[in-house]
C-alpha cells in the first residue's frame, strides 16, 4: 500500500527507471537489453521505411544472460522500427516492448518514455475510501474503441459519481479484438486503441476530472499466439499447470530475470504512465513456493516507488482462494495488497437475486450467506464449500471492508454466468436496482461494469480475433464446453457466441442511445443519486465492518443494512429480495431514519421511521434512509406513520 511521500520535483530524476529494451537516453543514444540466456549471440536489427533492414548491431552477452548494444542517435530514434535476431531462429520482437505497431508479429518500435507532456503535476492520487471502480473494455465502450474514445466519456463517468476508471487488459493482442487477457507484450500498449500516447494522454485527461485510472494486469499467464518469450529464455515451467497451459518460472532455477520482468511491469506502469492502481488478474494461477512470494515483492516495490513518487497508488487482487493474507501486510504473513475483488458477495447477491443455483451459484442462496457476504467479507471462510467438494477459505471479518470490492456485475460475471446477459436482461431493471442498493450499503469498495449505471442490456461475451486456425479452433471448444457448463437453467445452446466472429464483438458495443431513453434516464438518475448519498454518507463510505449490522429473513426474503460512524452519522438499507410484499422490522441504530432514495419513485414509503416499526416494501424494491435527529418527544405527523 502506498502514502504520498515528497514528490519528485519537475525534472528531477525519477526514483525507478525500465533497464530492459530500447531505452532513449539523455545524449539520444539508444540502449537495447534483452535477457536472452538461450542465445549464445545476438544482434539487434533496425528496420527503415517499408520494412528494410537499415542496420544490424551485434550486441554484447553480459552477466546473466543479459546482451546488450548501444546505438548512436543517428543510427536509432525514438519512431524506429527493429527486432532481436536470434541465431537459428530468426527475426523476434523485444520481450520488452513499447509498442507494437504491426501486431505481435511485427518488429517493435522505439518508444522516448519522457515525450509526453503531462499536465497532472499536482495530482496526488486518491484515499483508498474514496474509490469508486468503473470498469470497462476499451474496444466496446465507444464506438470508435480507443483510448481517445474513453476519454470523450469521462465528463459522463465523473457527473455519474464514480472515480476510479479501471480498463481491462490493454496490452498487444493478436488482431483486433480481444478481451486482453490474450496479451502476450505486457508493456505494450495495443496499437489498435492508440498505443503509448493515446493511453498516457487518458490518465492525463482522468487526472484533470478528478479521477484515477486502474490498469488491469495479467501475470499469471501470456496469451498463446504471438508468444515469443520461450526463445529468449526459462520464462516457463512445466512444474506447475495452470488452466492456460504452462506456468510462468517464478520460482525454479533462472527464474531471478522472469520475477524481474513482472515486478518492472508494475513499475513500468507506475512511472512511465502515471497509473494510480493495477488489478491483478487471478493470482490464485501464480505459482511461487519460494521463501519471498513474486507477488509480496511486487506490492513492496509498487509502494516504496509510489511514495517516493508522492502519490497514493493501490494494488488490487482478483483471487478464488478466500484467503485474509492476500490483504494482509508482511508483518502479518500477507501479500501486501490493498484490496482485492470480492467474488462472494456477487455470487450471494445473484444467488439470492436471480435464484440461479448452477455452477459455482451452487454454495450459495441463503439470505445469511448476503449477510456475511457484506459484514465478514468471505461467505466461505473455512467450511465445506458443496460445489468445490471441499473445505474453503479462512475468516476475513477483521479485515477493514475497504480491503474488498464488490460488484453486481463485471466482465467475467456477465460473459461467464449469465451467457453474456447483464443482469437487467436477466432479472430485470428493478432487481438490478436493489442489487445496486445493497451494493452501495456494504463497507467494501464498488465497482460497476460498463453501462450498468443507465441499465445497458446489449451483451458481453467473451471474443478473440486469433489468425492461427488451429487455435480458432481450440479456443471455440473450450469456450463453448465452459459454456454449456454453466448454461442457465431453461436456456437453449442457440444462444452461443462464437467468440471468433466480429459480430460476437460488435453486439458488444454499449448503445450509448439507450442512456437516454426514459428507462435509462431513470436507472442512471438513481445511479447518481446512489453514489452521491455514499460521498455524502460517512456511514456509507467508511468501511467499518465492525459498525455494519445486517438482518435478514430467509423465508420473507428481506435483508436490513444497518451501517454506522464514529462522526455520528448513520445508515440504513431495507431491501425485499422475495416475491411477495414483506414488513420489515426498521432496527436501532438512530432516533428515526430519514428516507434519502428508494428503487422506485412510486412506493409510498414515509419520510421518517423508526425502531420497532415494521416497513411493508414490494418485492424487488428498496429503500435507504440516513440517521435523523428528533427533538425527544417529537410527535409522530401522520404522513410519518409506516405502512404495516
Amino acid at each position: 500500500m502506498s502514502r504520498p511521500g515528497a514528490p519528485v520535483p519537475p525534472g528531477g530524476p525519477l526514483p525507478w527507471r525500465l533497464a530492459r529494451g530500447a531505452s532513449v537516453e539523455a545524449d539520444g543514444d539508444v540502449t537495447f537489453a534483452v535477457w536472452a540466456p538461450r542465445c549464445a549471440s545476438l544482434a539487434v536489427r533496425l528496420f527503415g521505411a517499408g520494412g528494410v533492414t537499415r542496420a544490424e548491431l551485434p550486441m554484447q552477452a553480459g552477466p546473466a544472460g543479459v546482451h546488450t548494444a548501444r546505438a548512436a542517435a543517428g543510427v536509432a530514434a525514438p519512431g524506429d522500427d527493429y527486432a532481436f535476431v536470434l541465431p537459428g531462429v530468426g527475426t523476434r520482437p523485444d520481450p520488452v516492448s513499447r509498442l507494437q505497431p504491426a501486431g505481435v508479429h511485427g518488429p517493435s518500435r522505439i518508444v522516448a518514455p519522457g515525450a509526453f507532456a503531462w499536465s497532472d503535476a499536482a495530482w496526488t492520487g486518491l484515499p483508498r475510501g474514496e474509490l469508486v471502480f468503473y470498469e470497462l473494455h476499451v474496444g466496446t465502450f465507444t464506438p470508435e474503441g480507443t483510448f481517445a474514445g474513453v476519454a470523450r466519456m469521462l465528463p459522463h463517468l465523473r457527473e455519474l459519481g464514480v472515480t476510479a476508471v479501471e480498463l481491462m487488459p490493454v496490452v498487444a493482442f493478436p488482431g483486433d479484438r480481444n478481451w486482453g487477457y490474450d496479451g502476450v507484450f505486457p508493456y505494450a500498449p495495443h496499437a489498435a486503441y492508440g498505443g503509448p500516447e493515446a493511453l498516457k494522454a487518458l490518465v492525463d485527461a482522468c487526472h484533470a476530472q478528478g479521477l484515477a485510472l486502474f490498469l488491469d494486469v495479467v501475470y499469471n499467464h501470456l496469451g498463446p499466439e504471438g508468444n515469443y518469450l520461450g526463445a529468449y529464455g526459462p520464462y516457463f515451467s512445466d512444474r506447475y499447470r495452470t488452466p492456460w497451459g504452462d506456468a510462468l518460472n517464478f520460482d525454479g532455477p533462472d527464474s531471478d530475470e522472469v520475477r524481474r520482468y513482472f515486478v518492472d511491469n508494475a513499475l513500468h506502469w507506475l512511472v512511465e504512465y502515471h497509473v494510480d492502481g493495477l488489478r491483478l488478474d487471478a493470482i490464485h494461477g501464480i505459482f511461487d513456493f519460494g521463501a519471498r512470494h513474486l507477488l509480496g515483492e511486487i506490492t513492496e516495490a509498487f509502494a516504496a516507488v509510489a511514495a517516493r513518487l508522492g502519490r497514493r497508488a493501490w494494488l488490487v487482487a482478483e483471487s478464488d482462494l478466500n484467503d485474509p493474507r492476500v490483504i494482509r501486510g508482511p508483518e502479518a504473513g500477507g501479500l501486501g495488497f490493498d484490496a482485492q475483488w470480492s467474488d462472494d458477495f456477487h455470487h450471494a447477491l445473484h444467488a439470492v437475486l436471480t435464484g440461479a443455483r448452477r455452477g459455482y451459484f451452487r454454495d450459495f442462496g441463503r439470505m445469511a450467506d448476503l449477510a456475511k457476504a457484506i459484514t465478514a467479507g468471505f461467505v466461505y471462510d473455512g467450511q465445506h464449500a458443496p460445489h468445490r467438494r471441499r473445505r474453503h477459505g479462512a475468516p476475513a471479518a477483521a479485515d477493514p471492508g475497504d480491503r474488498f470490492v464488490a460488484f453486481i456485475q463485471n466482465h467475467d460475471q456477465v460473459a461467464n454466468a449469465y451467457q453474456g446477459r447483464r443482469l437487467a436482461a436477466a432479472a430485470g431493471r428493478d432487481r438490478q436496482k436493489v442489487g445496486a442498493a445493497i451494493l452501495f450499503s456494504t463497507p467494501a469498495l464498488p465497482l460497476l461494469f460498463q453501462g450498468e449505471e443507465y441499465g445497458e442490456e446489449t451483451p458481453f461475451d467473451y471474443f478473440t480475433s486469433h489468425g492461427d486456425p488451429a487455435l480458432v479452433a481450440a479456443v471455440r471448444a473450450g469456450r463453448h464446453a465452459e459454456y454449456l457448463h454453466l448454461l442457465e437453467e431453461g436456456a437453449g445452446a442457440e444462444a452461443w457466441a462464437d467468440p471468433q466472429e466480429d459480430s460476437t464483438f460488435q453486439r458488444c458495443k454499449l448503445r450509448w442511445y439507450e442512456r437516454d431513453s426514459p428507462a435509462g434516464a431513470e436507472t442512471l438518475a438513481f445511479y447518481r443519486a446512489l453514489i452521491a448519498l455514499r460521498r455524502e454518507t460517512p456511514a456509507l463510505a467508511n468501511g467499518r465492518k465492525d459498525l455494519c449490522r445486517a438482518d435478514v429473513d430467509e423465508t420473507a426474503r428481506w435483508l436490513s443494512v444497518a451501517r454506522g460512524d464514529p462522526s455520528g452519522s448513520a445508515a440504513l438499507t431495507l431491501a425485499n429480495l422475495g416475491t411477495a410484499a414483506a414488513a420489515i422490522p426498521v432496527p436501532d441504530g438512530a432516533p428515526a431514519w430519514r428516507l434519502a432514495l428508494a428503487t422506485r419513485a412510486d412506493l409510498a414509503i414515509p419520510s421518517v421511521v423508526h425502531a420497532g416499526d415494521r416497513l411493508t416494501l414490494p418485492p424487488a424494491t428498496a429503500a435507504l434512509f440516513v440517521g435523523a435527529q428528533l427533538s425527544a418527544g417529537a410527535a409522530r405527523r401522520p404522513e410519518d406513520s409506516p405502512r404495516s
